[in-house]
């Protein structure tokens, strides 16, 4: 889990040259454009540069900037809607008082830096990181139990604020499909998992996948709930915290409406995912944190909302998640980091959980 997974071919030193002539233009002259780097710890999907800007007339600004992944990086998704990632932060901050980042600039022009790419202002707090998993070690593992559940119940009020804010259709457009006239929010979104799952692997098909979705057609809810504007990737390893406390929302190219069970049970499953993995090690990991009950229980007491259908929701995360990660296995087996295995539900990380859920 500690080995760095490759996610670019795209050299640095050219970057930065590009970046400095499109500030430059941005900003109307010279800019002076730090080295750029990349994150280490989290984040597999988009490239993620870091970098600070300094100009004629105010402070140097801390930037992150997100580009989507070039063809031959074997990329996570089929398509980076950064415009939509871009508008749905300044939604989420200036509507629903969600912390994501300030966003700064879209570039639709892939002529700057190869491909369409957005500028947010860059924040400062720690993330529980994905390598090695926070349940592994670091300072969420070795907080008091009071200080994580404190983290736990500010990660769950993110959730409760953005879903509980109306949002209006027209500020929703960018992300609204055609709804086939059944499910809402929820018949869209798993439509489109099922389209997505096709095109990451169409041509090595993965049976327990298949059987997954097979599963939640079977079990699909009478009442799958009112749509809401979902931030898609909910989990803890996608917010930075100062103090235990929420300071920036990170990673909304997942983003859909749709029920909000969708992002409780994201929420619920990622952290019980590193957990099954460090139990596997024979280590203690987070037992009593971010469990079903619980989360479920804040959530309504800041909400009045009771989540429903949540076995559906959790084995859709586990669904989705597969998908996903089997997904970024493959780019590993693309550069040479691993190899393909003989039994294509291998490919997906959790497989004995997913097996257990679907198996009733």
């Amino acid at each position: 889990m500690a080995e760095e997974m490759r996610t670019s071919t795209r050299d640095l030193r050219t970057l930065h040259d590009r970046v400095a002539t499109w500030l430059s233009g941005r900003t109307g002259g010279p800019v002076e454009v730090s080295e750029l780097s990349r994150p280490s710890a989290n984040g597999m999907s988009s490239e993620t540069l870091f970098f600070t800007a300094s100009w004629a007339g105010r402070r140097p600004v801390r930037c992150v900037a997100r580009l989507a992944p070039e063809t031959e990086a074997v990329p996570v998704f089929p398509h980076y809607d950064l415009g939509a990632q871009f508008e749905v932060m300044r939604l989420a901050r200036e509507r629903a008082g969600v912390p994501a980042p300030r966003a700064l600039w879209f570039e639709p022009d892939p002529g700057a830096l190869g491909t369409p790419f957005f500028v947010m202002e860059r924040e400062d707090g720690d993330v529980p990181p994905d390598v090695m998993p926070y349940t592994f070690e670091g300072w969420l593992l070795d907080a008091p139990t009071g200080r994580r559940r404190e983290l736990q119940d500010a990660s769950v009020g993110l959730l409760a604020a953005l879903h509980d804010t109306p949002f209006t259709r027209d500020e929703l457009s960018i992300l609204l499909r055609p709804d086939p006239g059944r499910g809402g929010g929820l018949r869209a979104h798993v439509d489109a998992q099922r389209a997505y799952y096709g095109w990451a692997h169409g041509d090595h098909p993965i049976p327990l996948l298949e059987r997954a979705f097979d599963w939640l057609e079977a079990h699909w809810p009478d009442d799958p709930g009112p749509d809401v504007l979902t931030w898609g990737d909910a989990r803890i390893g996608n917010v930075m915290y100062q103090d235990f406390r929420p300071v920036a929302v990170l990673d909304w190219e997942m983003a859909a409406v749709g029920p909000r069970e969708l992002d409780l049970a994201w929420m619920i499953f990622l952290h019980r995912f590193f957990q099954d993995l460090t139990e596997a090690m024979g280590l203690p990991g987070l037992p009593d944190f971010m469990r079903r009950d619980d989360v479920c229980r804040t959530y309504q007491e800041l909400t009045g909302h009771q989540p429903a259908n949540m076995d559906f929701h959790l084995t859709y995360a586990a669904l989705r998640h597969g998908v996903i990660m089997a997904r970024v296995w493959r780019r590993r087996i693309h550069f040479g980091e691993q190899a393909m295995p003989d039994d294509p539900d291998d490919l997906v990380l959790h497989r004995t959980t997913l097996e257990r859920m679907i198996a009733h």
